[in-house]
């Protein structure tokens, strides 16, 4: 309703009862002074001047709404479109309350008795013949009550179905986008916003256009019930004859129901516009010139036919003619346009069409003589390098666009934030000997990924609760493993609508690199990143850093603790916390699972809080009495490498954790086994392999405030 300051004059949003009021004031108490004019309308009786001024001033307001419907890009860019429409409404009721008694009261004193908007419409739009005013009236209130009010309402009502049931996949891909790192909190609060404010504006819109069509039904009645309560009065009261009483009070109760229709019809056709466009980048009047007028083909073929029909003897033969010559005019100048270069008509097909050739387009470059071989041809490899097929090249190239170079920046961001340092950049580059859809991922110059994605399509992944199936090409997500379909555009919304999760060519991608980076940062932690920690570090506790490293321990061994570390999902962003405890210990012993194992101590209650973030009970699953024992001898006999542990016993040993860790991950809950620390390190390598997403602490990085319930025992049989 606020939005409504925008189609009143500069004297109400600014002033009110001659005091001049702060802008935010105004604008809120537009709506209340609104209201209150349209209950005066309808209680006090109002002179003929100052009808003709809410008259006037109601056509005006229908030709802002219809002329703001034309030039919106899409439906949420005129959210008070609803709110205007019933406000509207109310205004031509309240007026047609008001006309109706001055009609009444002053009508036998001739056709000026209820202003000059009335009458003009009463007498030159309808010529002075209340019967062809009769017609006129009937036939504008058919086309607003049976066409344009009708299909605005079903547009609308079918409307706010799809984006009701499309309104959880849409959630779930925000929540897929924010959790890859593509797009930051705040841009997801905007966009679940806007997805909830879709609906909310499509069932405003289909329970507004039910005020219009009761408007069209309230139109005829209340002009019959002029005609019939204006013959009574003109004749009973005013001892008018029945025909000169028939004249005066019909022409002026058609007048007063044209007056309110018409604005009726403007404001049906703006909803009309709103509710039926699909959402693009231009306005509908460049898309309707764009796409109507792109080929000049078609206005040769319709010239054609308007030509053939104007040489028929008895036709208008100089109008038809007239208006072939203006297509076929309009086609040569198109065609002609597009021989010289020109650009298209913007909004048209081939305006896409050309800029994407404009940018995909190179010259060739010319042949150069073969030199020498020197040391510069002699590359270094990437750490992280990204290659794609030649349809992906519009994701990666900035000049068209391409988001994944965006999302690629959001991710290195979020994993600074999250694990603790700046991942290595992306080198990315075409590769002609990969699918034209195909993206290889390589770490080191090692493929450590690959996958397809097609651009243009979508990727619908089946999270588990997904209901149906969809035609598209079946594969798996490459980034985990969930069966998914690729699908056209056109069946996203049908997807989302299913419990589909559904996610873009670029979105795939980068959800894949993101899960690779984050698997592998162990490897990208190389000594300028460790250096580059320290550095950041020593701004903030300089002594700290100066005591430790290379005092105490050299920059590779503390790599070492801190890969690590990243190997088993330990973050290292408190390293404040990890350099004292490094400091504190050297001393002591150098060796760097030693030292891991103390660091880990240390950030026990931040790799608790990673593992269990709410709740303080830990559901765990621990070893057996009898297997312990076992292991504990087979170290001591073989070693913390695992050496001693006899084959058959390994093999027992990850049959149980992995029937115990499935069993937790049915019960929603994170797996985890809780053994003695001098077994910890054995059991996580043993593990990591064949169990990645089991967890292996230790008692002593258990805080003594959490709760401790297992739920399961690794067993030896």
């Amino acid at each position: 309703m606020k939005s409504l300051n925008a189609y009143l004059p500069p004297w109400l949003s600014e002033r009110v009862g001659g005091m001049s009021l702060p802008a935010g004031r105004s604008k809120s108490l537009a709506a209340p002074i609104l209201i209150i004019m349209l209950l005066v309308m309808m209680i006090l009786p109002l002179p003929a001047f100052i009808l003709d001024l809410f008259f006037s001033f109601n056509i005006a307001l229908s030709i802002i709404v219809l002329l703001t419907s034309l030039y919106t890009v899409k439906p949420l860019d005129f959210m008070a479109f609803p709110a205007v429409l019933l406000v509207s409404t109310m205004l031509r009721l309240s007026l047609n309350v008001a006309s109706t008694r001055v009609v009444l009261t002053e009508g036998h004193t001739g056709g000026a008795a209820a202003g000059k908007v009335i009458e003009a419409f009463g007498h030159f739009l309808i010529g002075g013949n209340y019967t062809v005013g009769i017609v006129v009236f009937i036939i504008l209130t058919i086309i607003n009550f049976t066409v344009v009010t009708k299909g605005a309402g079903r547009i609308a009502e079918v409307g706010a179905r799809f984006a009701l049931d499309a309104m959880p996949g849409k959630q779930m891909a925000i929540d897929a986008d924010l959790n890859a790192g593509l797009i930051g909190e705040a841009e997801a609060r905007k966009r679940r916003s806007e997805v909830s404010m879709e609906a909310e504006f499509y069932g405003a819109m289909d329970g507004a256009s039910k005020y219009v069509r009761g408007d069209a039904v309230a139109g005829i009645m209340v002009t019959v019930i002029n005609i019939v309560g204006g013959l009574l009065v003109g004749i009973i009261q005013h001892d008018l004859a029945f025909g000169e009483a028939a004249k005066t009070y019909t022409l002026l109760a058609i007048g007063d129901g044209l007056v309110a229709q018409i604005p009726s019809l403007v404001i049906s056709i703006a909803a009309g516009i709103v509710v039926s466009r699909v959402a693009s980048e231009q306005d509908v009047g460049t898309q309707v010139v764009g796409q109507l007028f792109a080929k000049p083909q078609v206005l040769y073929i319709t010239g054609a036919i308007i030509g053939g029909m104007g040489v028929i003897p008895g036709m208008p033969n100089l109008v038809f003619l007239l208006l072939s010559s203006a297509l076929i005019g309009g086609g040569y100048l198109l065609a002609k346009r597009a021989k010289e270069g020109a650009p298209p008509l913007p909004g048209s097909p081939e305006a896409a069409a050309a800029a994407e050739a404009a940018q995909t387009g190179a010259a060739a470059a010319p042949p150069q003589e073969s030199e020498e071989a020197t040391w510069q041809d002699v590359l270094p490899v990437d750490t992280l390098g990204l290659e794609v097929g030649y349809r992906l090249i519009p994701l990666v190239d900035k000049a068209q666009g391409g988001e994944l170079l965006k999302r690629i920046k959001g991710i290195r961001k979020k994993f600074a934030q999250e694990v603790g340092f700046l991942a290595p950049p992306v080198h990315i580059r075409d590769n002609l000997e990969l699918k034209p859809s195909a993206y290889r991922i390589a770490l080191k110059g090692v493929e450590v990924g690959a996958g397809e994605a097609f651009n243009g399509q979508y990727l619908a992944i089946n999270p588990g609760m997904a209901s149906g199936t969809l035609p598209g090409l079946v594969t798996q997500d490459p980034a985990f493993g969930l069966p998914a379909i690729w699908i056209d555009a056109g069946l996203r919304d049908q997807a989302q609508t299913m419990g589909y999760t559904v996610v873009d060519a670029g979105t795939v991608v980068a959800t894949h690199l993101n899960h690779l980076i984050t698997t592998h940062a162990s490897e990208l932690l190389g000594r300028a990143e460790v250096q580059s920690l320290l550095d950041h570090l020593s701004k903030e506790s300089p002594k700290l850093v100066e005591d430790l490293v290379p005092k105490m321990m050299s920059l590779s061994a503390l790599q070492k603790v801190l890969q690590n570390l990243l190997a088993e999902g330990v973050h290292i962003r408190d390293m404040r916390s990890i350099i004292e405890t490094l400091a504190e210990h050297t001393a002591v012993t150098q060796d760097p699972n030693e030292l891991t194992a103390l660091v880990r101590i240390a950030l026990g209650r931040a790799i608790v809080q990673q593992l269990f973030p709410t709740g303080g009970e830990l559901s765990v699953i621990t070893l057996d009495n009898r297997l312990e024992r076992l292991l504990m001898q087979a170290m001591a006999q073989g070693g913390a490498d695992g050496a001693g542990i006899e084959p058959g016993l390994a093999d027992t040993i990850a049959q149980s954790a992995g029937q115990a860790a499935a069993q937790q991950e049915a019960l929603g809950l994170t797996p985890v086994l809780l053994v003695p620390g001098p077994l910890r390190v054995l059991l996580a390598r043993f593990l990591r392999r064949a169990l990645p997403q089991l967890k292996v602490l230790s008692h002593a990085e258990i805080p003594e405030s959490k709760t401790i319930r297992v739920t399961a025992l690794v067993g030896a049989q």
